[in-house]
């Protein structure tokens, strides 16, 4: 199994475009040490010429264009993706569908609570439904993903809840839990028909005991590397946030990811989702060396990984 990083920031990318803080200047101003990054994705193959699309971020034609895999190939209307799972309903896990509406077939995946925002949104209509069928993904079953046409694509998923919230165009903030649900956030377990295993967690607000005993031992395990400390917007004065209350989990501290995720024996661990606040998408920061020694590796774009 082939995978491919196609963007490894959060929301807005790296540099954000309305963003000037240290890191987003630094990346601006060309600094090798801040390297850009365009919003969350992977794309998966088990054969090599077809893939599969995990999450379709604002900024997947401008991802398409960077990754040779996914450029036509056949004809003079082509496209290697044959599906797209999307792993949550917020902007930057779906705008990029917008994308994929010139007319090619594929088959969009997506768990129950996914699939009701797109259908409440008129927009999403240019998929027509007889070249891009959705597909429910039910949590903890296995999947066999097929194109549109119903032909074997030899990867399956098992999508699972974690802790997160719903789409931020979807809260309702008369509720202490903004109209949260499970199945709001999903992280994914994905393999290929050769063995290959990966997990993709790109949103996550907790390790809870069952999601840890889930990755206890697992190959590869992509997950949310949004926020740094959970303070960290509201203290760079960008945003009166913590991250627990966007549904992000922070990478430090005693409760943070690589305190819940040392010892779990985890095969390799890569930080994707990372937010352009965060110190540690610079390459040259304290925070960036904290979590290369705790094992993990700090995505990019373009980033390819054989299973």
């Amino acid at each position: 199994m082939k995978l491919i990083i196609l963007g490894a920031a959060a929301g807005g990318g790296f540099p954000q475009w309305n963003c000037a803080c240290r890191n987003c200047a630094r990346a601006r101003a060309g600094d090798p040490a801040a390297r850009p990054r365009t919003q969350a994705a992977i794309a998966v193959s088990s054969n090599g010429s077809d893939y599969v699309v995990f999450n379709a971020s604002p900024d997947l034609r401008a991802q398409i264009l960077a990754t040779s895999a996914l450029h036509p190939r056949h004809g003079l209307r082509d496209s290697p993706i044959a599906a797209v799972v999307l792993t949550g309903g917020d902007v930057d896990f779906t705008a990029g569908l917008l994308n994929l509406r010139e007319g090619q077939q594929f088959a969009l995946y997506a768990g129950q609570r996914i699939l009701d925002l797109l259908d409440a949104s008129v927009i999403f209509r240019v998929l027509a439904p007889d070249l891009v069928p959705r597909r429910r993904l039910d949590q903890d079953r296995t999947t066999p993903l097929q194109t549109a046409g119903g032909q074997d694509l030899g990867i399956t998923v098992e999508p699972f809840a974690v802790p997160g919230k719903v789409a931020l165009y979807a809260e309702d903030t008369s509720r202490a839990d903004l109209g949260s649900s499970e199945g709001d956030t999903l992280g994914v377990k994905i393999t290929s028909a050769d063995g290959g295993c990966v997990y993709y967690i790109p949103a996550c607000a907790a390790v809870t005991p069952d999601l840890a005993a889930r990755l206890r031992g697992a190959p590869v395990v992509l997950f949310d590397g949004t926020l740094w400390h959970d303070n960290e917007m509201i203290d760079a004065g960008l945003l009166p946030k913590t991250g627990r209350r966007m549904g992000h989990i922070s990478v430090g501290g005693p409760d943070g990811t690589l305190a819940a995720m040392a010892g779990l024996d985890i095969g390799r661990k890569i930080f994707v989702h990372i937010n352009n606040s965060n110190p540690m998408i610079l390459d040259d920061s304290p925070e960036r060396e904290q979590a290369e020694r705790a094992g993990w590796t700090i995505a990019h774009d373009g980033l390819e990984l054989s299973l």
